[in-house]
């Protein structure tokens, strides 16, 4: 009787692991991301209607350039380095490496943390895509 109760006990006990471990292990695939570093403050209409540096560049202000808007908005608006992927905006863990590829359209690899939407980032590459 008690072999049957361990034995009861212990498959629960695997079902539950396996049931927890499943979602993590998924997680923690590598994936490439296709899109263009922007700011948050533009990628996500803080003050930009169109999801893009457009009208923050008509102001001639803050440079000429995405990387030039990009740049400002985090330095002075409050804003952090995003992957913006069509409609979708990630969030980077790698803000140096970020900087660098500022108004770029790269190749993103790393983890997605589905619950935050933000990327693990291990490497990232400019395209022209």
């Amino acid at each position: 009787m008690k072999s049957r109760r361990f034995m009861g006990w212990a498959g629960i006990l695997a079902m539950m692991t396996i049931a927890i471990a499943a979602p993590l292990s998924a997680g923690e695939r590598s994936e490439a991301f296709h899109g263009e570093i922007g700011d948050s403050q533009c990628a996500l209409n803080v003050h930009s209607l169109t999801r893009s540096h457009r009208e923050m560049l008509k102001k001639k202000a803050i440079g000429k350039t995405s990387a030039d808007c990009a740049r400002y908005c985090v330095k002075y608006m409050g804003g952090v380095f995003v992957l913006q992927v069509k409609d979708k905006v990630y969030k980077l863990d790698n803000q140096s490496l970020a900087n660098i590829y500022a108004g770029q359209k790269v190749i993103v690899t790393g983890k997605l943390d589905a619950q935050t939407d933000t990327i693990t980032v291990e490497s990232m590459v400019p395209t022209k895509y």
